[in-house]
């Protein structure tokens, strides 16, 4: 099982924002709450159960091991990836 960290892509209020997401949701929620992310940031909308966390906590994320993944040069695994969290965010268990 693993978690992953897209890129710091999406700017936001000056910021420059990622999304954190797991191959199971149990393991998505221990991974932010070792980063100290509370529970109320978790986001299961349609595009997918995940954390967003800026550029700084992202690179705390990939010290901690998190699998980088890039939209440029990781695109399969990416929407694999993907796909997991929004199974996940519809309730399903993939």
């Amino acid at each position: 099982m693993a978690v992953y960290v897209d890129d710091a892509v999406t700017l936001w209020r000056g910021h420059r924002w990622a999304h954190l997401m797991a191959d199971t949701l149990a393991e998505l929620h221990d991974f932010a709450a070792r980063l100290g992310l509370p529970r109320r940031a978790f986001q299961d909308k349609t595009s997918g159960a995940h954390y967003d966390v800026d550029a700084a906590l992202r690179d705390r994320a990939v010290a901690l091991g998190a699998v980088p993944i890039s939209r440029h040069r990781d695109r399969e695994r990416l929407r694999a990836v993907i796909r997991v969290a929004k199974a996940q965010g519809r309730g399903e268990h993939p």
